[in-house]
């Protein structure tokens, strides 16, 4: 049995079958359920999500699979096994490296400054979690994710309102967030559209994921 982490239960709903936990982006909670889903029984682990593009050029539902996760000052193989598999089976994936943060790297300077620091091709709030748990439990760990927000595009702090502690939507902190800030509507629309196409991309690979055993 494979444990696979994410950030949202709109990603969790795309593994109907699988033991699946959600950190709802919280990175102590990402720690906590790794190691969870590890004394649990899995003999190993994914980190499955969204992720905010870092490399330039990279469009919104652009899949990845990560061949290492930098976190903190490590760089940390995924499992050689698992990559070449999902590599096979998804042709049209971007094979690299991904980082971790513990918090979101929201505006496209700060996604300049991590990609010029790590190269990496994009990051998120769950891989760094998986890698660690798993190098401390001698387990493998594979990363698949899809750029949501592309690098050059920021995310409005209105969308961070968006989520709660179980990864479930928040929508009425938004609406009413905008009837405070109208202007951030615009970049809302485009965080929802680019959110779509990186949902509609993951959900591609689900019989990918099943090959993980």
């Amino acid at each position: 049995m494979i444990g696979v982490l994410v950030g949202m239960q709109s990603e969790a709903r795309l593994l109907p079958g699988h033991r699946v936990a959600c950190s709802g982006g919280r990175a102590d909670a990402a720690r906590k359920l790794a190691l969870q889903l590890l004394s649990q029984g899995a003999h190993g682990l994914l980190s499955f999500g969204i992720a905010g593009g870092l490399r330039p050029g990279l469009l919104s539902g652009q899949l990845l699979i990560g061949s290492a996760v930098i976190v903190d000052d490590a760089c940390l193989p995924t499992d050689r096994t698992w990559h070449d598999t999902l590599v096979s089976a998804l042709p049209m994936a971007l094979s690299g490296v991904l980082a971790h943060s513990d918090q979101v790297v929201a505006t496209a300077e700060d996604k300049a400054r991590l990609y010029q620091q790590s190269s990496a091709l994009a990051v998120d709030m769950e891989s760094g979690a998986v890698a660690l748990a798993c190098q401390q439990a001698g387990k493998p760990f594979a990363v698949l994710r899809a750029i949501a927000d592309p690098a050059q595009r920021a995310i409005p702090p209105l969308a961070l309102l968006g989520l709660d502690a179980d990864g479930r939507t928040r929508p009425w902190p938004v609406i009413a967030g905008l009837m405070r800030s109208p202007e951030q509507l615009p970049a809302l629309v485009r965080v929802g559209r680019d959110s779509r196409q990186a949902l509609a991309a993951l959900a591609g690979t689900v019989d990918s994921v099943g090959l993980l055993t």
